[in-house]
């Protein structure tokens, strides 16, 4: 793919892109997502309101996208990406006005077209991030390329919240969605049950990358429900289960003893929920606690990357991206992830999750 930057489109999208980034995105209230009411003028105004804030968004992407340190910005992966972006763009500046339902209903249509162009965003990035890599070397830590990191976390939030608007408008039209489901929220969204789920999903993929996995035990109150993003959750959890059977079977399967189990416990605070993923793996050592936040850093060896992000958690590990994209999944909310590490012992990760709130979207 020929590095066509944005100044060789044609002036009026160029100009277009660059006017609409230099414009201030607008936040959403994730209170509001929460207690949207999808009538017919609600739908109408959803649309209205990310016709116009969505290219903002993108342009800001795009731009950056455009101005990456270390070669970045011209490696094929990355132009692939940028490309999308810019596609997506233009796709909405040249939708017109919606004014009516019949206008909202092929705006939404739109709207999930550009979903399923960038669903292999993630994967396609991750191939830019290999090639850099290569380029200046393996042994590169979190603290020595800070630009491509903070790049990165930008960007990957940016992307969250992209996907959050599109994906919760389009959700509202779906039909026969269960009553507590608002869009892709759950105002009763149980977090064992979510658990048990996604430890089933990580167990799938431990055996069949490992002919087995280690048992892994849930502590909560089943009954116990909040309002959230279940996908988002699922997400998260499975990534930390995930690191965490790989690391339990690496470190006992040589060994005549049975590798001991993982503990998920839920806890129900007064501000937050909390959910524990504690292991026996060996645990990390204090040098090495930063670079799991890096996006240039695996313990594991990079798989191959096949173009289709919905094929990335098959891999058990080396994307080097679970761990800092759950992190901004439990941001975008509002909540965090810290790890914390014994060595020679293991590991405890602590999911902090917000109750959605009068929390503003953190716009990069």
């Amino acid at each position: 793919m020929a590095a066509r930057r944005v100044a060789d489109y044609a002036a009026h999208v160029a100009e277009d892109l660059y006017n609409c980034s230099l414009k201030r995105q607008t936040g959403v209230s994730l209170k509001h997502m929460m207690d949207f009411v999808p009538t017919q003028r609600n739908l109408l105004l959803s649309a209205q309101f990310l016709h116009k804030e969505l290219p903002i968004r993108l342009a800001h992407r795009v731009l950056e996208l455009e101005n990456l340190p270390y070669g970045l910005t011209e490696k094929i992966p990355i132009l692939q990406v940028r490309q999308w972006y810019i596609d997506s763009f233009r796709d909405l500046r040249s939708f017109p006005d919606i004014r009516n339902s019949q206008d909202e209903a092929s705006f939404t249509n739109l709207l999930y077209q550009i979903k399923r162009r960038h669903a292999d965003v993630i994967s396609t990035m991750a191939l830019g991030i290999r090639e850099l890599k290569q380029d200046i070397g393996p042994r590169i830590g979190r603290d020595d390329v800070p630009e491509v990191h903070q790049f990165m976390d930008r960007f990957f939030m940016s992307r969250i919240g992209i996907r959050m608007l599109i994906g919760q408008h389009v959700a509202m039209h779906i039909p026969n969605q269960p009553p507590s489901y608002v869009g892709l929220i759950s105002t009763k969204a149980s977090p064992v049950e979510i658990s048990r789920n996604a430890v089933e999903d990580a167990q799938v993929v431990c055996r069949r990358a490992y002919g087995d996995t280690p048992d892994v035990h849930i502590y909560g109150d089943p009954k116990f429900t909040f309002a959230y993003v279940p996908t988002h959750l699922h997400h998260m959890i499975f990534e930390l289960v995930k690191n965490s059977l790989r690391a339990v079977l690496v470190r006992y399967m040589k060994t005549s003893s049975d590798p001991p189990p993982i503990r998920v416990i839920v806890a129900d605070g007064l501000e937050d929920v909390t959910i524990k993923i504690s292991d026996e793996g060996g645990g990390i050592p204090r040098s090495g606690i930063s670079k799991i936040w890096s996006y240039l850093y695996s313990t594991a060896d990079t798989p191959s990357v096949s173009g289709n992000s919905r094929d990335m958690p098959s891999a058990m590990a080396g994307y080097g991206f679970g761990l800092p994209i759950s992190r901004l999944h439990a941001r975008y909310f509002g909540g965090d992830l810290q790890v914390m590490s014994m060595e020679g012992y293991g590991t405890d990760a602590y999911l902090h999750l917000t109750r959605l709130g009068n929390v503003q979207e953190p716009l990069p």
